[in-house]
C-alpha cells in the first residue's frame, strides 16, 4: 500500500516531465548541421563568397560609375531599376573596421546573385576611390539603395530615389544585407535629398561635383598644422 501511494505520489511529477519535454522546440536540421562542421572550415566558405561577390557585384570608380549606373533598359514598364552600393574601404577611410562588414557583403551577395528579383550590386572602396566618395559624400561603412528611373524619349526624368542606410561594423550580417532587398527595409530610411545628390543635386546639375570632389579631397588631406600656418600669416598681415 505503501508502494502503491509512493508511485501515485510521483505521477504528476513524471507526466509534468513528459510535458516540458514535448514543449521544447526540436534542434533543426541547420542548427546540426552546424554543429558537426569544424569552425575552420568557415574560410573556405569566406572564400568562395569573395569569389561569387567579385562575379555579381561592380567595382565603381570616379571613372566609370556614371555609365554603369545607367538602366539597362529602356522600356519604362521594367522601371525603375535598383542597384545597391555598397561603401567600404581600409585603414584611411575605414580604420581597419570593415572587414567583418565586407565579409558579410560577400556572403550576401551570394546568396542576391540567386534571386532573379535581386536588385543590382556594385562595390566602392573608397581607399582606392577617395575621390568619388568624396563627391558623393559617402562615408565607410555603407549600403546607398538607389532606384534609376526609366524614361521613355518623350518623358522628362523623375528624380532618383537614393536611402542610405549605415551598417554596425560589429554587428552586420549577411541577413541583415538579404533584408535590405527582401523586406524592403531601405524603405525605413529616408529619401537622400541633399545638394551633394549625385543625380539630382545642384552640384551634379551644375556640373561641379567632380571639381568640388577633388577641392574636397585635396582640403581633407591637408596637414592641420597648414591650415595653421596660413591662419597666423593671415592675421598677421591683416594686423
Amino acid at each position: 500500500m505503501r508502494l502503491s501511494a509512493f508511485l501515485l505520489a510521483l505521477l504528476p511529477i513524471t507526466v509534468a516531465t513528459a510535458q516540458q519535454q514535448q514543449q521544447k522546440p526540436p534542434q533543426s536540421w541547420l542548427d546540426k548541421v552546424k554543429s558537426y562542421i569544424p569552425k575552420a572550415a568557415s574560410a573556405p566558405v569566406a572564400s568562395a563568397a569573395a569569389k561569387a561577390a567579385a562575379n555579381s557585384v561592380v567595382t565603381l570608380t570616379n571613372d566609370n560609375w556614371r555609365s554603369v549606373l545607367t538602366p539597362s533598359t529602356t522600356d519604362p514598364s521594367e522601371g525603375p531599376e535598383s542597384w545597391m552600393v555598397f561603401f567600404s574601404g581600409g585603414n584611411k577611410t575605414c580604420y581597419g573596421r570593415c572587414t567583418g562588414v565586407e565579409k558579410a557583403w560577400n556572403e550576401s551577395a551570394a546568396l542576391l546573385a540567386t534571386d532573379p528579383s535581386a536588385p543590382k550590386l556594385a562595390y566602392v572602396n573608397c581607399d582606392k576611390s577617395p575621390v568619388l566618395c568624396t563627391t558623393w559624400a559617402a562615408a565607410a561603412p555603407t549600403i546607398w539603395h538607389i532606384q534609376l528611373p526609366v524614361v521613355a524619349p518623350d518623358q522628362s526624368k523623375p528624380a532618383t530615389t537614393i536611402r542610405i542606410l549605415g551598417l554596425n561594423t560589429t554587428t552586420t550580417t549577411a541577413r541583415d544585407i538579404v533584408k535590405i532587398h527582401s523586406e524592403k527595409t531601405y524603405e525605413k530610411r529616408p529619401v537622400y535629398e541633399g545638394a551633394l545628390h549625385p543625380f539630382d543635386g545642384w552640384v551634379a546639375k551644375s556640373g561641379l561635383s567632380v571639381p568640388l570632389g577633388y577641392v574636397l579631397f585635396a582640403f581633407a588631406n591637408v596637414p592641420s598644422w597648414a591650415f595653421m600656418i596660413v591662419i597666423s600669416m593671415g592675421s598677421r598681415y591683416v594686423m
